[in-house]
């Protein structure tokens, strides 16, 4: 039901016309999660459809920034009690009812969570690679040649007539697609828990054969350009925000989240890691939270998949308000301890310490005292006193604090450990690698925790069947999935002693985990915490002019295009830029360092793309206050060689290491990559409390 809540007459003739739009302002939901497809072989079934919506559902009606009543929430889903089964009829008619149901001015979210899959477009000629994309209802049946079409499917032209529709009733719509289009053959570490599943839907499933899918594809005209959207939408009054899991050429994963959570679920790595970042950044702009996202999966090597976010991305989230990142939360005490709506989606963990505040405009430094997470679930979580600072909580909470707690964050629970899952035993290239990590010395002097095949961890080490390399061990992300084994590391086996191989093992995930920990630690620094605007530029030898690269997508660079940085210090005192070009082979490149005085702006050229390494690259910029007189602070002992594709015995092992050369390289000391050739001699760097993360795609010219 409509309701505008107004005491009086009075009150209404008070109000200017854009409160009352605003009050009179409805928000919708249709929340779409297919998991058990009849018609399909069980083993192209998902789990984590349900577990997603189940979780929108959660956030929209306790935890988003604006209101979302529950009757305003329609979620289609299987295996959800109570819910109706996402079938192609429900499908529409739900959209049918939206809108109806929608006004101008209004709010719609759109979750669609599932299979999805590609088809031979019915007008080729609208398509660039000559194929429709598909979300699958759980009632999809074959392709019928007789129709010409997938049975059941819903098709991306009708998909985006019905947005439009929505769009045309004047509402603003933000649709999210948790699902892949990909016939991509991906490779995976074997497991018998079954904990990682690809949302990737082969065309053979659907009756589709190879000659069928053989159709013309339009050549992209440079290879920096990128593939349509899997979905469009034409023109409408309200505007339109769409994040994808995928491109149409890549797969997305569900897996079992969140990461060491007892009784975790299955649940799609992009909805998961979306949520979370809305969790942390309910006031953040749509570019705001797809920059959010891209880090939250360097940081956990979670997928490989190129998220993208189209339409109007300079809005605030659910055309809400602009507001900073969340670190605190209103909290009851009770006889158990204090209670909070906020958990693990918000980034808080068993052991996480909070300061108890009795104003949330508070300063830390008058905190009442601290309390521990107890105990923490999705949206809620219980803290207990513990003594810290110096200061204890009275034994009676509900009693003796007053009214109105905030407890507030303390500390970014910062791990750099490297989880590492070992291969599961039983063929000569495993054996041979668990045999040499048995006789290695058990103190590595890195912090790199080793667990079993299956286990939860950050990288996996596994034998692919069928691989090219028999005698290979490789190194997977988190998820276990290498679409390219070309452009995965791995290490040969076969032409190494133990004590060569066990130390070719250990040199290499030092290396990666200090490339993943100088991530992690800019997502628990964040990059708002100082007001510098950075803009990152590009140019090539063909065209000299700097022009601005995209953050709403990943860029793709080729060898010899440039890229240049713009910052301006809007701050009233000094800061350090540092500027770190981190490799998707691991290597880490010191690229510049300066001072920027107040008002003033940099421009630096960074770097040149080489044709050394293609891949997902991470320019990293680290900005801290600096005091006049003082020094520039260096990053540059972050620098360290690429991880090698090949660790055979031609690539070495280096010497040991003593004192002085030891202690710099814990510390993360190394030669600079080859990747990437700086484009300026100046060094000098500083660590700071504002760090800015942007993706490159880095791609032959041809």
């Amino acid at each position: 039901m409509r309701r505008l809540l107004l005491s009086s007459a009075l009150a209404l003739l008070a109000l200017p016309a854009l409160s009352l739009t605003a009050l009179a302002r409805e928000n919708h939901a249709l929340l779409i999660g297919a998991s058990t497809y009849e018609n399909l072989e069980e083993r192209f079934w998902l789990k984590g459809p349900a577990n997603d919506v189940a979780l929108v559902e959660s956030y929209l009606t306790t935890s988003a920034p604006v209101p979302f009543d529950i009757g305003n929430v329609t979620v289609l889903a299987d295996g959800v009690p109570g819910k109706q089964a996402p079938t192609l009829a429900a499908i529409r008619a739900a959209f049918a009812d939206l809108t109806v149901r929608v006004q101008p001015g209004d709010f719609v979210y759109l979750h669609f969570s599932g299979h999805g899959s590609q088809a031979p477009a019915a007008d080729p000629d609208s398509e660039l690679d000559g194929l429709d994309e598909l979300f699958l209802p759980v009632d999809v049946g074959p392709w019928s040649d007789e129709i010409g079409a997938v049975e059941n499917a819903l098709v991306d032209d009708e998909i985006g007539q019905m947005i439009d529709a929505l769009r045309a009733k004047g509402a603003d719509v933000w649709a999210v697609f948790d699902s892949c289009h990909s016939g991509t053959v991906t490779r995976a570490a074997p497991s018998g828990d079954d904990e990682v599943r690809t949302r990737q839907l082969p065309p053979e499933a659907l009756g589709l054969t190879e000659e069928a899918m053989n159709v013309t594809t339009r050549a992209l005209p440079d290879p920096r350009a990128q593939a349509e959207a899997p979905f469009d939408a034409g023109e409408g009054e309200g505007s339109l925000v769409a994040f994808f899991a995928a491109q149409t050429n890549e797969v997305t994963p569900e897996k079992n989240l969140p990461k060491g959570k007892a009784g975790r679920k299955p649940q799609g790595v992009f909805t998961y890691a979306l949520f979370e970042t809305l969790a942390a950044h309910p006031g953040a702009t749509y570019r705001q939270i797809g920059q959010e996202v891209l880090r939250n999966y360097a940081v956990r090597n979670l997928a490989t998949a190129t998220p993208l976010f189209e339409g109007d991305l300079d809005g605030v989230a659910f055309a809400g308000t602009a507001a900073p990142r969340v670190a605190q939360w209103p909290a009851v005490a009770g006889p158990d301890g204090l209670t909070l709506n906020a958990g693990t989606l918000h980034g808080l963990a068993e052991g996480s310490l909070l300061a108890v505040m009795a104003s949330a405009a508070d300063a830390t430094e008058a905190a009442l005292g601290y309390v521990t997470v107890a105990r923490a679930d999705t949206f809620t979580a219980t803290a207990t006193p513990t003594d810290h600072a110096g200061k204890t909580l009275p034994p009676d909470l509900a009693g003796d604090l007053p009214r109105g707690l905030t407890l507030r964050k303390i500390g970014n629970d910062l791990d750099f450990t490297l989880t590492v899952a070992l291969p599961e035993p039983g063929t000569p290239a495993a054996d041979a690698l668990l045999a040499a990590l048995k006789s290695a010395p058990a103190d590595s002097g890195q912090r790199l925790r080793l667990v079993p095949a299956g286990a939860e961890a950050d990288l996996r080490l596994a034998v692919i069947p069928g691989a090219p390399r028999p005698d290979a061990v490789y190194v997977l992300p988190a998820t276990g999935l290498a679409e390219n084994l070309e452009r995965t590391p791995s290490i040969s086996t076969a032409d190494k002693d133990p004590e060569t191989l066990a130390l070719t093992v250990t040199d290499t995930l030092a290396q990666m985990a200090r490339a993943l920990n100088v991530l992690k630690l800019g997502a628990n620094v964040g990059g708002d915490a100082l007001d510098v605007s950075v803009d990152l530029l590009t140019r090539n030898p063909e065209d000299k002019t700097l022009r601005g690269l995209p953050t709403a997508r990943v860029p793709r660079l080729i060898p010899d295009d440039e890229v240049h940085v713009e910052a301006t210090n809007n701050t009233t005192g000094p800061v350090d830029v540092n500027v770190l070009y981190v490799g998707s082979d691991y290597s880490i490149t010191h690229m510049f360092a300066g001072r920027l005085q107040a008002g003033d702006t940099l421009k630096q050229g960074l770097l040149r793309i080489t044709d050394a390494a293609y891949g997902r690259d991470r320019v990293v910029l680290v900005m801290t206050p600096a005091q006049p007189q003082s020094a520039v602070e260096d990053l540059a002992f972050l620098e360290q060689d690429a991880v090698s594709l090949l660790r055979d015995v031609s690539a070495g092992i280096a010497p040991p290491r003593t004192g002085l050369n030891a202690a710099l390289f814990e510390a993360g000391f190394g030669e600079t990559t080859r990747a990437a050739v700086s484009l300026s001699e100046d060094v000098a760097t500083g660590p700071g409390p504002a760090i800015l993360q942007f993706d490159l795609d880095t791609v032959p010219a041809d």
